[in-house]
């Protein structure tokens, strides 16, 4: 047993660029391992808590009605409501359509 250590010991003397090489793949796996905690502790933050973005100041909705949807465009805002009506406002905030949702 003894002489088998004794030979891996005169193998790294002979090789000293294993140690080198050893040394790197050892620090390859320690940065990749903080970058893989770097990119979960990321998304973690970034999509834990998702932001609606607030409707404009000039949009009112109609009474008792709140927002489902909304989706934005260039020069139209489109919002459905829980009453099920889709309304389609412009750049204004001016409400331009309402039209009820019916049921399939």
């Amino acid at each position: 047993m003894d002489d088998d250590l004794n030979g891996w010991k005169e193998t790294a003397k002979a090789v000293p660029e294993l140690r080198f090489l050893r040394m790197l793949v050892t620090g390859l796996a320690l940065v990749m391992g903080l970058g893989m905690i770097a990119i979960v502790a990321l998304l973690w933050i970034r999509l834990g808590q998702p932001q609606m973005p607030q409707l404009p100041d000039a949009i009112s909705l109609p009474e008792g009605a709140t927002p489902e949807a909304v989706t934005y465009g260039r020069n139209w805002t489109v919002i459905v409501t829980d009453l099920g009506e889709v309304l389609l406002y412009d750049q204004a905030g001016s409400l331009r359509s309402r039209t009820p949702l019916t049921a399939p």
